[in-house]
């Protein structure tokens, strides 16, 4: 099969995955539609201005958690982590599996501003990892106050499996890097042996330098401390937009239903079926807060109103977070073209003439062979 003939296969397989999470998951949850509709007149604006700050605040969060983990000598400024941070939720928000494309965007991005290939890897491979560990401990924390107030769902023992194996993974990655480097760089390096367009030992280098900078995340405690207190901002004020946004419209979901609800939606909208689990996290939170005791009606204007600042503001800004910095490069480059022109005319303007070149370095008309001192010249020749 064909390259074109693939991407066909591709994108028709994405819509029907797209389809199907839309007929059976999204589609049932807009049976509360019509009170939905009443429930549009009690919004009160202020609240929804106070959760669009919130994910605002979340972002920037996250842009703050990247530029913890980056050396602080070629460590980014604030308003430009800030836009790297939507320009990859931008891209992360338009393919399914977005999450690879934007990291591979991120890394672009950082690298062009400065930042070190290995120093960029290890900043959003333990970016992305820590975030997802204070996730699924977020989600544990909710799941022990919500189980003995509202029962068991079947749905916990999912969540309950994912993180076990995430948390289990971290774990073992951690104790591969730290205590078995040598196993773990011999393992990759013979399986990269086997793969074409891989340099084996350059893998090898590349994770060596990884599991020293683990090391060192591990051996600074105020750093490490300091990342995980961004990562949890960063989820905390995301699950506050939400709360905001359902409270808007009159719902008052509790802390424990609304970190389950969050928590496992987010758990969920990891499986790349749709760009940033447009629908399956709609309808899980939808479903998860119905069930917490929030009324129908106002679970999904809220939710639909959440998801607009949380899914598809981030779309814009980040295209526009993307040109800005694109437009700022190429200016950049072009001050330093114009800075390199003027410095090369004005060597050539204050460069010696040729006359003035040769007086300086005793070199007469008389004798142009070299500028040997007069004492050798003479010595040569005489006959003597």
């Amino acid at each position: 099969m064909k390259g074109g003939a693939r991407r066909s296969v591709r994108r028709a397989l994405y819509v029907l995955a797209f389809l199907l999470v839309l007929e059976y998951l999204v589609l049932p949850q807009i049976a509360g539609a019509r009170h939905a509709l009443q429930v549009l007149g009690q919004v009160r604006p202020a609240w929804l201005v106070a959760g669009v700050a919130l994910e605002a605040l979340a972002v920037a969060c996250y842009a703050q958690l990247t530029r913890s983990l980056i050396p602080a000598p070629s460590r980014p400024g604030f308003a430009t982590a800030s836009r790297i941070t939507l320009s990859t939720l931008g891209a992360s928000h338009v393919v399914p599996g977005g999450a690879a494309v934007g990291a591979s965007l991120g890394y672009r991005l950082l690298t062009s501003e400065g930042v070190s290939g290995p120093d960029t890897a290890f900043a959003l491979a333990t970016q992305g990892l820590g975030s997802a560990v204070v996730l699924n401990m977020l989600l544990w924390f909710g799941l022990v106050g919500s189980i003995p107030a509202h029962g068991f769902n079947p749905l916990y023992v999912t969540a309950a499996i994912l993180g076990a194996l995430l948390l289990g993974g971290v774990a073992v990655a951690v104790a591969l890097a730290t205590r078995g480097e040598d196993r773990m760089v011999a393992l990759v390096c013979r399986a990269a042996g086997h793969l074409p367009f891989l340099d084996g030992p350059a893998l090898g280098e590349a994770l060596r330098r990884i599991a020293g900078r683990l090391r060192t995340l591990l051996d600074d405690r105020p750093l490490l401390w300091r990342a995980t207190g961004w990562a949890a901002a960063n989820w905390l004020l995301d699950a506050a937009s939400l709360w905001v946004f359902v409270r808007a419209f009159g719902g008052r979901p509790g802390p424990a239903g609304l970190l389950v609800s969050f928590g496992l939606a987010n758990v969920l909208a990891a499986i790349p079926i749709t760009p940033g689990g447009l629908g399956v996290v709609e309808a899980t939170l939808t479903a998860l807060l119905v069930g917490f005791g929030v009324p129908r009606g106002e679970a999904v204007i809220g939710v639909v109103t959440y998801r607009l600042a949380n899914f598809w503001l981030p779309i814009p800004l980040g295209a526009a977070a993307y040109v800005s910095l694109t437009v700022g490069r190429l200016r950049d480059q072009r001050r330093a073209r114009e800075a390199l022109r003027v410095a090369t005319a004005t060597a050539a303007a204050e460069a010696p003439t040729r006359r003035e070149w040769a007086r300086a370095h005793a070199i007469t008309a008389g004798d142009r062979r070299s500028s040997t001192p007069p004492s050798r010249v003479d010595h040569d020749d005489d006959p003597t």
